[in-house]
């Protein structure tokens, strides 16, 4: 069986009675490859969630969106995703280079369902899978050490409007963040960002881009 619970784990079953129950579930669930039905599932997904553990031991959660079939899984025992253009933070990516443990939540809001992955994972800028992915800047590869399935009844329904104008697409120019506009960060953006404002209609505030967020149109 899985070595998924700890002591801490096992704790909390022994006070809840629900030791039996766990041991069972995970004996049935917790699997250490990816199956063909979690491979379409993990395929047809146009976001995820993902965690990360960063220098101070704070686990990081991150959304991460592309166009279906961004997060490729390469075998039964490895997936693969791309990290486009983000806010420099590098928030996740550095993360795991530091520490290569990882979480990834797949979700269906429109058919409730959900998948869970961990994994130990690496990060590269010369992965010949970036070639795959319009704009990529690097590509993570997970090697699975658990896959399983939860329950999805407290996930609420919601449906997909559109695809964000931001996900990269190979046929049309990629509109630039935002963000990127804000007169405060203009002496910060690298040299390939600096001209953004003015090709954008000019630098915005705080303020104002505060309120095309609330807009929806950030």
């Amino acid at each position: 069986m899985s070595e998924i619970y700890g002591k801490q784990h096992k704790n909390m079953q022994d006070k809840f009675d629900t030791k039996q129950l766990a041991d069972s579930v995970g004996e049935n669930i917790v699997q250490s490859e990816i199956s063909d039905e979690n491979k379409v599932f993990i395929e047809s997904r146009d976001m995820f969630f993902l965690t990360t553990v960063d220098h101070r031991g704070y686990p990081t959660c991150s959304y991460k969106g592309g166009n279906p079939g961004f997060v490729k899984v390469i075998d039964s025992k490895t997936l693969a995703f791309p990290s486009y253009d983000g806010n420099g933070m590098f928030l996740s990516m550095g993360n795991i280079t530091a520490c290569n443990k990882i979480g990834m939540l797949f979700i269906n809001f429109e058919v409730p369902h959900r998948v869970r992955v961990h994994g130990t994972a690496t990060v590269s800028s010369d992965d010949a899978l970036i070639a795959d992915f319009h704009e990529a800047e690097l590509i993570v590869r997970v090697n699975i050490t658990e896959i399983f399935e939860n329950c999805p009844r407290y996930i609420h329904k919601y449906k997909r409007l559109e695809t964000s104008k931001y996900i990269p697409q190979a046929e049309c120019k990629t509109p630039a963040a935002q963000w990127k506009r804000i007169d405060v960060l203009q002496d910060a953006l690298p040299k390939r960002d600096q001209t953004i404002a003015d090709e954008s209609g000019g630098t915005i505030t705080p303020e104002e881009y505060g309120e095309l967020v609330k807009k929806g149109n950030a």
